[in-house]
């Protein structure tokens, strides 16, 4: 784990959620976790709501929560990303981010996976001229 925190650089990662939020309404958030939980799914739907991602007011939050522990992740998107991009969309983006992180390439690996969130969420979720970040741009930790 400590490779892994050693490795991640967390301004470079806020630049890539600003850069892909400023394309779309959506609104994205990465957590990191230190603990290995048992129910990886579980607490990233905790998170997901503790961080307010259900709470966007076109429904249009994604979360990136990594558990370098247990070397696990999960991409979790409220309801109307879920709807436009469907498990496609999941898939493709955990495939890159699990191929990064095998090769030790954690901030690279989460910098890409923004990207391609945020050019499939700006062709769903165009940003209108009205649009606020309605959640911080932020890399969370416990």
């Amino acid at each position: 784990m400590a490779s892994f925190f050693s490795r991640f650089d967390s301004d470079r990662i806020v630049e890539a959620i600003a850069a892909a939020e400023a394309k779309s309404s959506a609104e994205i958030r990465v957590h990191v976790t230190r603990r290995s939980p048992k129910d990886l799914e579980e607490r990233a739907l905790r998170r997901f709501h503790k961080l307010g991602m259900a709470n966007t007011a076109a429904r249009n939050g994604v979360l990136l929560y990594i558990a370098p522990r247990a070397r696990r992740f999960r991409i979790l998107g409220d309801a109307a990303i879920h709807e436009k991009g469907g498990d496609a969309l999941w898939k493709d983006v955990a495939a890159s981010l699990e191929e990064r992180f095998r090769r030790g390439e954690f901030t690279e690996g989460i910098v890409q996976a923004l990207e391609r969130l945020g050019a499939v969420l700006a062709e769903h979720f165009p940003r209108g001229q009205d649009d606020r970040n309605e959640l911080a741009d932020e890399v969370t930790e416990d």
